[in-house]
């Protein structure tokens, strides 16, 4: 009886250690996707596998994430920043081996908008994922408001910036996704209370998570940053979503603009 309830205590650990082994199961690739639930899509990236493969992608008008994907040879491209459709110029800051590629300071809709005039600080300085390293070229992963200060002993080699921050913190208010007066929500941008397809990018233990919510499980931001929270993330962002939330790998094709029309994008992340 003592040696069944040992072989249960031992198999149960196992169990235990196995699925909590992030990436366990991740080959050469260096990622892998879950489905869960059903319609959002948990992409786990082991970092130490891809080296520097995981780089920002910009486009010089508006191409859908497939079109990416596909003139890359990228082993998987997710939608990212925020752009303005009409002038196909961006609203957030990417940079890409250390240069400015992208500048919404260049966005003449954005920068000569006098309704955002007195917000533009909040704007300009969103969150951003960032990728830097190290004396030794190792690699490290962080979100962090765009005009935050390297750490010492890194160097920023590439970021791209959307938003909110969603966890430990949902910033909604300190990135103007919300206008607050007298304590009441006055007005939303990026459909920020509305339950929409969004995309989300979190880091945990250095390792990092992107997160594709389809229009089968629509969430609003705060549903998102929980969803991020329940999944371990030490830090999680949004980047843009409803319809620019796309995916594309060699086995998954994943849009969310009405009618599966893929909506052309301004940028994006890539795995090399």
């Amino acid at each position: 009886m003592i040696k069944l309830k040992l072989e249960i205590c031992l198999i149960l650990i196992f169990s235990f250690l196995t699925v909590n082994t992030a990436f366990a199961k991740i080959g050469n690739s260096g990622y892998r996707i879950i489905n869960d639930p059903k319609g959002v899509y948990v992409i786990e990236i082991n970092t130490s596998k891809i080296k520097n493969g995981l780089v920002p992608y910009c486009s010089h008008s508006l191409e859908t994430n497939k079109e990416i994907f596909d003139k890359t040879g990228a082993k998987f491209s997710v939608n990212a920043g925020f752009f303005d459709p009409k002038n196909q110029k961006t609203v957030s800051y990417v940079i890409v081996d250390g240069y400015v590629v992208l500048n919404p300071k260049n966005n003449e809709n954005l920068m000569n908008n006098k309704v955002l005039e007195p917000y533009m600080d909040k704007i300009l300085n969103r969150s951003e994922f960032r990728i830097m390293s190290d004396s030794k070229g190792h690699y490290v992963y962080d979100i962090a408001p765009h005009f935050d200060k390297i750490p010492d002993g890194l160097t920023l080699k590439h970021s791209i910036q959307a938003g909110p921050l969603l966890f430990p913190e949902l910033n909604l208010e300190n990135e103007f996704f919300v206008l607050v007066k007298d304590g009441k929500i006055i007005s939303e941008s990026a459909s920020a209370l509305q339950k929409y397809a969004r995309t989300a990018i979190g880091i945990r233990d250095n390792n990092v998570y992107i997160f594709v919510v389809t229009n089968q499980t629509p969430m609003t931001l705060e549903e998102l940053a929980d969803f991020t929270r329940k999944w371990g993330m030490q830090k999680s962002m949004a980047f843009d979503g409803g319809g620019s939330t796309s995916f594309d790998s060699k086995d998954f094709h994943i849009i969310s603009e009405k009618d599966n029309q893929a909506r052309k994008l301004k940028s994006f992340l890539i795995l090399k």
